[in-house]
């Protein structure tokens, strides 16, 4: 009988200590580091390349401490920032968009960069048409790259029921390609590059040409976050933003930043940074308009958020 006293008693003062230490952890005054910290999602990809810099380009005395946290794929990175894990995220600006249709908390401040998508097919296909009857893969169903192949099948006279439309990891994409699992793709940088470095595809439409001026992927916010500590939100889009004219104005700089946070060689980095800019990251209406108007039309959202539902432009400087 005592030993179960003794065993109760000890169960008792280990959940006791462990609440008292929670409670402590909890309630003790954060360090100024912690008290500056933006915890920031990102994909290993070329379009993230503002937040690589906006960590590089921070000092220890500045008003920003950046900690990135690396993600595999979109939906796991969007569970993240929806769910508050991270306080904000380089991500599709579709994801963005249609999270805030879902009535889900989230804002964005501004683009992650301006062109860089390309459309990647093997050396056999010349032609949209060639492309009937195959696969052809994008990165996410809410994306600029499901837009743009929707684009260039309708400009042809095809649709996604003359095209099997496949979602595929862009890492796995280029050899897909190669051994002919695939037709084509259609990706962020810079794996669209990397088919080529490698022979095993060839550019094969400008997405310019599809989408003047198309917007991919964007600094979204989680909206508690914002709410919560939006001076720290305001001067971290601030910082971004900095990172992104240091980029346009040092374009030296891109290749060492790129190289530092993905793992390619140098010939693949090189060739993506030459299809995509960081000057101009304002996510103006205009470019909000044209995107949802392309949403709407491939059918990829329903209920239109306003822009000033979307963008949060309290946060920019």
């Amino acid at each position: 009988m005592k030993k179960t006293w003794y065993l109760i008693m000890a169960i008792v003062l280990l959940i006791v200590s462990g609440l008292a230490y929670g409670y402590y952890e909890h309630s003790k005054p954060k360090t100024d580091r912690e008290l500056k910290t933006v915890r920031v999602a990102y994909l290993p990809i070329t379009h993230a390349l503002p937040v690589f810099a906006t960590k590089e380009l921070e000092t220890a005395d500045g008003p920003v401490h950046v900690e990135l946290v690396k993600y595999g794929s979109w939906p796991e990175l969007m569970d993240a920032l929806n769910t508050g894990k991270v306080d904000a995220a380089a991500v599709l600006v579709e994801l963005g968009v249609k999270a805030r249709e879902q009535g889900i908390d989230v804002c964005a401040a501004a683009l992650g960069h301006t062109e860089g998508n390309i459309i990647v097919v093997n050396n056999d296909i010349n032609s949209v048409q060639d492309l009937k009857g195959k696969s052809f893969a994008i990165p996410h169903k809410q994306s600029t790259q499901k837009i743009l192949v929707d684009l260039m099948l309708e400009r042809a006279g095809l649709s996604e029921r003359d095209v099997q439309i496949v979602e595929m990891s862009p890492p796995e994409m280029p050899s897909a390609l190669s051994i002919g699992q695939i037709a084509g793709y259609s990706v962020a940088e810079p794996f669209g590059s990397l088919a080529i470095e490698m022979g095993a595809g060839k550019v094969f439409e400008d997405p310019d040409h599809l989408w003047h001026d198309n917007i991919c992927c964007a600094l979204v916010f989680n909206g508690q976050f914002v709410d919560e500590h939006h001076d720290l939100a305001k001067a971290f889009t601030k910082a971004y933003l900095d990172a992104g004219n240091y980029l346009d104005e040092h374009p030296e700089a891109q290749k060492e930043i790129a190289l530092k946070y993905m793992k390619f060689k140098d010939p693949v980095i090189e060739r993506s940074l030459q299809v995509i800019g960081f000057g101009d990251l304002a996510l103006t209406e205009d470019r909000y308009n044209a995107l949802v108007h392309h949403m709407t039309h491939v059918d990829l959202i329903k209920k239109v958020p306003s822009y000033s539902e979307f963008v949060d432009t309290s946060l920019l400087p």
